[in-house]
């Protein structure tokens, strides 16, 4: 295992310094940094030039530019040095300083995104393989595909036009037309009774309990002005809280399971009473406060799951953790909802952004900073997870269908095994390999920063950072950014073959 990592970090710092030369031969080959000055008519141009030219040391050869280049990266791997020096750009700013924060932009965009589309896409994947050639697979295959062929800047302006301003303009007067109460009622039917499947008569029921409901939900909420004034409440909270728990207890254990069902129920009693407890405390958290929470409700959801026992303790241990993780994040957004108010108040009612990732001089606590940070990377990250879902749900489908028609499926079946345990503890695990490679990629590729939704919602991320150096030929930002792109892809491949030998115990990592 050592010996692996090692040959792997060799090989990948010879992959970068070759890399990175090419890259530099093509940018500094094909490009003039000092085009702009010698079509200036400013009287000092030449001594703009000349102090360009010594700053960006452009009266050096380009190979050996980038064996100074390289010198000044090498530095960065010097623990605690405080000596990186990546130079700097044609406007004189650091690139040290200015790529931390592309990354951190393109990371707040990218990372919710990511993770919802690999879970949607997954959870979607594998029920569309369940109900293979039905109704609800044709639907899904057809909307995948649909989505997977929309160029990113029709999303994007789509979604400006009809959710930004579109919703912005509803909170003028936030009432729902009964026409769209209806319509929103059949869609959800329709789709939970695909979800569920049976017979038609058992169809049928649950288009119709589903669909009422649902309707009955939306007239509240217009009724009593909930989109003005949202939140779940006490009575909200304690029925979504043991929703939480019965529902990770079925898919994890089933509710057969009684140690996994005390396990979920003692986390959502906790969850429940917490709620009502730090209400104040809540009135005064700060970001450090919000983690610090979570890492302990992790902590309480992994001790109790440990503490209950049984005869398969990780499974509880599963349980617990989930049930208090997602309990907690309702919490949370419980009590973000209660800063809404104050929020649109602060944006003249129109919340939905459609440019920037923030709203430049908003003061407010961190519940306020919070929401201001969610709608303006909500368009562009439903864009990235609309055109992401698409190929994570079908690799998920085929993946699974040919997991099912293994030989150790048909043995665990002919055990007497509940399906829920051979296609959750037996075939899922399996499925997993082939997505690896995928979310490796996608990783490194999204870290990239989405070029052109980045230019669409002007957030200063990775990829507006590369796009526009490589224009003006201003090389050194654009071998910042590509440095850390192939730092990432390198260490996410890694880590997928780490992966591979985990999931797959014939893969052994030598």
């Amino acid at each position: 295992m050592v010996s692996f990592i090692l040959r792997r970090i060799l090989v990948s710092i010879l992959i970068l310094i070759a890399a990175s030369f090419l890259m530099y031969m093509l940018v500094a080959y094909s490009s003039d940094p000092l085009a702009n000055l010698r079509s200036s008519s400013s009287p000092n141009k030449d001594r703009l030039i000349a102090d360009l030219v010594s700053r960006l040391q452009l009266d050096v050869p380009p190979p050996l530019r980038w064996g100074l280049w390289l010198g000044g990266a090498a530095k960065c791997l010097i623990p605690f040095a405080n000596s990186c020096d990546l130079g700097s750009t044609i406007s004189n700013a650091q690139v040290t300083d200015i790529l931390p924060q592309a990354l951190l932009s393109t990371v707040q965009l990218v990372t919710l995104a990511l993770i919802l589309a690999i879970v949607f896409g997954i959870m979607i994947g594998i029920v569309t393989a369940l109900r293979q050639y039905s109704g609800l697979d044709n639907t899904v295959t057809f909307i995948s595909f649909f989505l997977y062929s929309l160029p990113a800047f029709l999303v994007a302006v789509l979604l400006k036009e009809f959710i930004a301003i579109g919703f912005n303009n509803f909170l003028r007067d936030p009432v729902v037309s009964w026409f769209w109460i209806l319509l929103i009622g059949i869609v959800v039917g329709a789709i939970w009774q695909s979800l569920i499947g049976g017979e038609a008569r058992r169809r049928l029921i649950v288009f119709a309990i589903s669909g009422a409901g649902t309707a009955v939900l939306i007239w509240l909420m217009s009724a009593t002005g909930w989109f003005e004034k949202p939140g779940i409440g006490p009575v909200g909270m304690v029925v979504l809280i043991a929703a939480i728990a019965i529902g990770a207890t079925a898919l994890m254990a089933g509710l057969q399971n009684r140690k996994a069902l005390i396990t979920a129920g003692i986390n959502a009693v906790i969850a429940i009473a917490s709620y009502f407890a730090m209400q104040p405390l809540f009135a005064i958290s700060s970001i450090g406060t919000l983690i610090i929470l979570g890492i302990v409700a992790l902590i309480v959801g992994l001790v109790s799951g440990y503490l209950v026992g049984g005869y398969d303790r990780g499974q509880n241990l599963r349980v617990g953790a989930v049930t208090a993780v997602l309990s907690s994040a309702l919490i949370l957004v419980d009590r973000a909802m209660q800063a809404w108010p104050t929020y649109l108040g602060d944006v003249n009612n129109r919340p939905i952004a459609t440019i920037g990732s923030s709203t430049p001089n908003l003061g407010g606590d961190v519940w306020v900073t919070g929401i201001d940070s969610f709608t303006h990377l909500a368009l562009p990250t439903v864009a990235l997870l609309l055109i992401s879902f698409a190929s994570y749900t079908r690799y998920s489908r085929a993946g699974l269908l040919e997991v099912m028609n293994q030989d150790y499926i048909r043995t665990a079946r002919a055990k007497g095994l509940p399906e829920r345990t051979v296609v959750i503890r037996h075939a899922f695990r399996n499925m997993l390999i082939p997505l690896t490679t995928l979310v490796a990629f996608d990783v490194g590729a999204l870290l990239g920063g989405a070029i052109i939704t980045e230019r669409v919602f002007g957030i200063p991320g990775m990829g507006n950072l590369f796009s526009s150096a490589l224009g003006p030929g201003d090389i050194n930002p654009v071998m910042g950014y590509f440095l850390v792109i192939a730092a990432m892809a390198i260490l996410f491949n890694f880590l997928a073959d780490l992966a591979y030998a985990s999931l797959d115990p014939r893969v052994r990592v030598r």
